[in-house]
């Protein structure tokens, strides 16, 4: 094994990622190393950059998205072992796949899809698990019981909204209605099951008439100050509203209180962040949406394939996250040494 990484890392906010090699960890504990085969971008990629203060002395790898192959097991691992194909999202606390290497617990682990290509297989953990935990976990969905009740799915086009559409559908048997504002990602919505697709820029309108009655859970994939007040309006008595974007406003959550409704958050980094004692919760989440992959009751949201990563393409892959305009997601190969 080469005694190497290489790594693609940023330095500050406003520039270009740079390439540098650092030594392989070795694991310890539940920590796997992983030889990265496939990436993924999602938005919290160009968020954490943004985020980077003035100019960093080491270079900060992001990304949360990856297959690979293990190639190191630390001693205490027990559910996945050296020679395992895998997938995962990882730990934002801790360095990216933006690398030719990650560390990664096992616990947030999954087994990856058999049937997909690696750079397929790539695409699908965070949005996996944001969408499996906000429908199942936060607002409480029970595939039997709540059968037949009505999903919104705000920003339903993107990589989230992409797989939520089919786990709402395929798994819970709800109603859905997706928002999407252009023709080509309200065909994309309607191909991955959507009931109904109308548009965010005029939502309540539109929502108004649908021959349904008004939903009884949100998930809003969008920014969370524009839609506050209208999904607070739209919201049925006693549903839920599931938000992934920080506010960054105060809002008035007593226009919830004659409803008897509720609003959750979603993070799925949650479990890793903060070592909760269900953290395994989201290797078990993985090993069923790569059995659903397998057996082609979830389809495969990726859209674009960049090919290998480099500082260019994810310059590329960037630009078209920050344009809000990409449908499904965009996927790297391994990284060029």
């Amino acid at each position: 094994m080469s005694q190497q990484m290489t790594c693609l890392g940023y330095q500050s906010n406003d520039t270009e990622a740079v390439k540098f090699v650092v030594p392989i960890p070795e694991v310890q504990g539940r920590d796997l190393l992983v030889k990265i085969n496939a990436i993924a971008v999602n938005p919290v990629d160009t968020k954490v950059k943004a985020g980077i203060n003035g100019a960093l002395n080491a270079p900060k790898v992001i990304g949360w998205d990856a297959t690979g192959t293990v190639i190191a097991a630390g001693d205490e691992c027990e559910l996945i072992k050296v020679g395992d194909k895998v997938f995962y999202a990882g730990d934002i606390s801790r360095s990216g796949c933006y690398a030719s290497h990650q560390v990664v617990d096992e616990r947030i682990v999954g087994f990856a899809p058999e049937t997909l290509e690696p750079v397929a297989a790539a695409a699908m953990p965070l949005t996996s698990i944001t969408a499996w935990e906000a429908l199942f976990s936060r607002m409480r969905i029970h595939p039997n019981l709540d059968k037949g009740k009505t999903i919104l799915i705000v920003g339903a086009a993107g990589g989230v909204g992409s797989i939520a559409i089919q786990l709402a559908k395929k798994v819970a048997e709800l109603n859905v209605v997706a928002t999407a504002s252009r023709d080509e990602s309200e065909a994309w919505c309607r191909e991955l099951g959507a009931d109904y697709v109308i548009n965010h820029y005029q939502l309540n309108d539109d929502y108004a008439k649908l021959p349904i009655e008004p939903p009884d859970y949100i998930l809003c994939l969008g920014d969370t100050d524009p839609y506050f007040e209208q999904l607070a309006d739209l919201i049925a008595p006693q549903g839920l509203i599931c938000y992934v974007v920080t506010s960054q406003k105060n809002h008035n959550i007593d226009l919830l209180k004659t409803k008897s409704a509720g609003v959750v958050w979603e993070f799925m980094f949650t479990r890793p962040m903060y070592q909760t004692g269900d953290m395994t919760a989201q290797h078990q989440l993985l090993n069923r949406i790569a059995d659903m992959l397998d057996s082609g009751m979830l389809r495969c949201t990726m859209k674009q394939n960049l090919g290998p990563m480099s500082i260019k393409t994810l310059a590329q892959a960037h630009q078209m996250l920050l344009s809000g305009k990409t449908l499904g997601k965009i996927s790297l190969e391994a990284i060029e040494n």
